[in-house]
């Protein structure tokens, strides 16, 4: 099935999906650089270039830059006074992805800092309350996440947590997957929490069998 998924996500991103050197350009500096190819898939990317056009965001929050490939996406779509400040855990990733942010002419709306997440993250009040978070790093981490997230937002505020179907696994509590566990610990603290409604969304494309989560603070 994993063909057939590839090819639906490649006869739409025929359609829908301009040529985009910049972007090919990132993918490629990314894959050159040893880092693992686990960023998001170009449909995936314009998505989330959408929600933050018809969200008006102005700030954004990203916990995950890998090598700013999701970052362009979300930058392009902010206005000229917006801003992303993403977290990137290693500096080797953070220096590939600076260099592509520049390539892409985007770099004076980014902000990378560098530091495990859940050290940097309280550090960033001053810049609170963001628009849209997009949440894309370690996901054993994920519920530490998502608490700074909801601290740093406000009524209105959108949060996406990527990659939380795991090729189905969340639904083996039984499994020994670390990852599945955290995806399935922040699924349990959401559902419980009175301030935010959400839903879940399984996909399958050429990034194979996984899924979103979509949050939207309503108090």
């Amino acid at each position: 099935m994993h063909d057939t998924w590839t090819a639906v996500d490649n006869y739409f991103d025929d359609l829908f999906m301009e040529d985009d050197a910049v972007l090919d350009a990132t993918l490629q500096a990314t894959l050159d650089a040893d880092i693992p190819e686990i960023n998001v898939a170009p449909n995936q990317g314009k998505m989330l270039n959408f929600f933050i056009k018809m969200m008006g965001a102005k700030k954004v929050l990203e916990i995950g830059t890998l090598g700013g490939y999701s970052t362009i996406w979300m930058a392009r779509a902010l206005p000229e006074d917006g801003k992303i400040i993403t977290l990137e855990l290693e500096q080797h990733h953070a220096d590939v992805a600076q260099a592509n942010l520049e390539r892409a002419v985007v770099e004076d709306k980014v902000e990378i800092i560098v530091g495990m997440a859940s050290e940097t993250l309280p550090t960033l009040a001053n810049e609170a309350p963001f628009d849209f978070i997009f949440i894309d790093a370690d996901k054993p981490s994920n519920p530490i996440y998502f608490e700074w997230a909801l601290k740093y937002s406000r009524v209105g505020t959108v949060i996406f947590i990527d990659n939380v179907v795991r090729d189905g696994a969340v639904i083996n509590g039984d499994s020994e997957d670390e990852k599945v566990h955290g995806v399935r610990n922040v699924a349990e603290i959401i559902a419980n929490e009175p301030r935010v409604e959400a839903f879940a969304l399984q996909t399958v494309g050429s990034k194979s069998y996984d899924g979103f989560a979509l949050l939207r603070v309503v108090s």
